[in-house]
């Protein structure tokens, strides 16, 4: 009989781990109607749905194994290290670059906020980090002039929206695989991007070799960093996890001071 391995589990939804079958529970219905939607439309490989029944979304695992993920492996700082080969990295790159090329959704995602509302809630989560003394007033001051370069204009991509490292499976050097599309839309290609090099800042230059394109703006990657780090960090303390983990969302912060 298989076991009922609890992948992730917090107040907003679970993932279950049956055999070769994931579980996902979710009270939000809009959440995994946006997660089937999205994997029907992107042109990348997605794990196939075995079935739904709000709450719950059922589907199979994808072979291979996930290039790694936040904090681990890690030498301890922001930079860190990681699982797989240059060329599987390139692969994911190249994986990305066909969503963000791809048709888009009639929706806006995660990546998606305006630069106005998500001026706002930076400079609120800035202010809540700093009152209950969760991270220091300069590291918190800091990361927050470098997020200003990610408030900019851009053009709208098929974005994932939650592009962790951990959501991308391969093989050898081959991509099997993305999971996790319930923040996914119309956003900022260079969101996915970032997310998917965060911690792991080693691995940009073969992500973006895959990518396949010169015109990539550093700068706006780094913003993007210490945006989803600020944003993260209480987020994470309160839903049991722990971003001051070498490696994590506070050594992130770090690395830009």
């Amino acid at each position: 009989m298989d076991e009922v391995e609890v992948v992730v589990a917090h107040s907003e939804r679970a993932t279950l781990r049956v055999g070769d079958v994931f579980l996902k529970v979710d009270a939000d219905r809009a959440r995994i109607d946006i997660e089937v939607e999205a994997m029907s439309r992107a042109p990348v490989p997605t794990p196939e749905v075995l079935w739904r029944k709000p709450p719950v979304l059922a589907i199979a695992a994808l072979p291979g194994k996930t290039l790694g993920r936040l904090g681990g492996p890690s030498t301890g700082s922001a930079t860190g290290s990681s699982t797989g080969s240059s060329a599987a990295w390139a692969a994911a790159g190249a994986t990305i670059r066909r969503l963000h090329e791809a048709p888009l959704p009639p929706w806006t995602g995660r990546a998606g906020r305006s630069s106005v509302a998500l001026a706002a809630e930076l400079d609120a989560e800035c202010a809540l980090l700093v009152k209950r003394g969760l991270l220091p007033a300069d590291l918190v001051t800091r990361n927050r002039r470098v997020a200003q370069a990610a408030l900019r204009p851009w053009t709208p991509a098929f974005t994932h929206g939650d592009l962790q490292i951990a959501h991308v499976f391969v093989e050898g050097d081959e991509v099997t695989g993305v999971i996790d599309w319930s923040e996914a839309g119309q956003g900022d290609a260079l969101y996915d991007l970032a997310t998917f090099t965060l911690g792991h800042e080693n691995r940009l230059d073969d992500v973006l070799a895959g990518y396949g394109t010169d015109d990539i703006d550093l700068d706006v990657i780094r913003a993007w960093w210490s945006l989803r780090s600020l944003l993260a960090v209480r987020w994470l303390i309160e839903h049991g996890f722990d971003p001051f983990a070498p490696g994590c969302e506070v050594d992130v912060l770090k690395s830009r001071m």
